[in-house]
């Protein structure tokens, strides 16, 4: 979790995708977040983590559904929301934090 805690320590916004691939992902979510990616360019990290590879992260961040989103920031997360986004949603909520 030390890595974890380097990643979110970032004084640019990171936005994480936790996902599993269990659920039957589709190809949509991998382009949305490609799509974010590009649009918000080094203004912002977007990262994707599979919850069934980092179980003991998602146990510790009590992630229920697939996908959750979460933003942070200088280490303090400053949203969440479990469920699908569309890219324009993720791209104007992070703007918030850059």
């Amino acid at each position: 979790m030390t890595k974890f805690g380097e990643l979110i320590g970032s004084d640019i916004p990171v936005l994480i995708d936790f996902f599993a691939e269990w659920e039957g992902e589709t190809n949509d979510s991998h382009s949305t977040l490609r799509d974010v990616a590009a649009a918000l360019g080094d203004k912002a990290k977007v990262i994707k983590i599979d919850i069934e590879k980092n179980e003991t992260l998602a146990n510790a961040l009590r992630i229920k559904g697939n996908p959750t989103f979460i933003i942070y920031k200088d280490g303090e997360m400053k949203w969440r929301q479990s469920g699908n986004q569309d890219a324009n949603t993720l791209i104007s909520l992070v703007q918030q934090y850059v």
